[in-house]
C-alpha cells in the first residue's frame, strides 16, 4: 500500500504540482482519508519517503555495478552515471522548483544527492586515469561535465517533446562524454 501511495503522489504532483492535499490523494487512490494516515501522518512523510527510497535504490544499485567483477573500470563508469532510482520520473525541473519553495528541507536532500554525492563515480574516474583507461584530464572537471550532463534530463519536458526516454538520454549522454562525437573510425 506504501508504494501505491507513493506512486500516485507522484502521479498526483505531475497532475497538479505540490500543492494537492490528502483529500485529492485519497480520491486518486480510491481511499478513505483515514487509510492514507494509517501509512503515512503527513504529505511531507510521503516526500520524505520517496526521496529516501529513491536514494536508497541508487546507491545499491551503484554498489552492485561497483563490486561486479566482470565489468570493467570504463563499463563500471557508465553503469554508475546511468543508475536511474526507482521513482526518477518524480525528479523534473518543475517539480524540483516546487519542492524548494514548499518543502526546502526535502529539496536539500535531492539537490544533494544530485549534485555532491557522485564520490564512488569520482573513485572509478580517479582509478581510470591512474591505471590510462581514461585521458588525464582534471576529474573535478569531469564530474562537473557528467554531472551537469546528467542533471540536463531533469528536464524531462525537453526529452517528451523529442521522444527520448530518460534512459536513452542518459546512454547518449554518456557515450558523447566517454566517447566523443567523433565514430572511432574517423578518429
Amino acid at each position: 500500500m506504501k508504494h501505491r501511495i507513493m506512486t500516485a503522489f507522484i502521479e498526483e504532483i505531475h497532475l497538479n504540482g505540490m500543492k494537492f492535499t490528502m483529500d485529492d490523494l485519497a480520491k486518486r487512490l480510491g481511499i478513505s482519508k483515514r487509510t492514507l494516515y494509517e501509512h503515512f501522518d503527513a504529505k511531507v512523510d510521503i516526500l520524505d519517503a520517496i526521496i529516501d527510497q529513491s536514494i536508497a535504490d541508487r546507491n545499491e544499485i551503484t554498489d552492485r555495478i561497483i563490486q561486479d567483477e566482470n565489468l570493467s573500470l570504463i563499463e563500471k563508469i557508465r553503469g554508475v552515471i546511468t543508475v536511474l532510482p526507482i521513482h526518477w520520473e518524480f525528479y523534473d525541473l518543475r517539480i524540483l522548483d516546487q519542492m524548494k519553495r514548499y518543502y526546502p528541507q526535502q529539496w536539500s536532500k535531492v539537490d544533494n544527492e544530485l549534485t555532491d554525492d557522485w564520490n564512488a563515480l569520482r573513485l572509478l574516474i580517479t582509478e581510470a586515469i591512474e591505471q590510462k583507461e581514461m585521458l588525464d584530464i582534471n576529474v573535478s572537471l569531469i564530474m562537473k561535465l557528467i554531472i551537469d550532463g546528467t542533471n540536463s534530463t531533469l528536464d524531462q519536458r525537453f526529452y517528451q517533446e523529442n521522444q527520448i526516454t530518460v534512459s536513452e538520454a542518459l546512454l547518449s549522454i554518456v557515450d558523447i562524454l566517454l566517447y566523443g562525437l567523433i565514430p572511432e573510425n574517423k578518429r
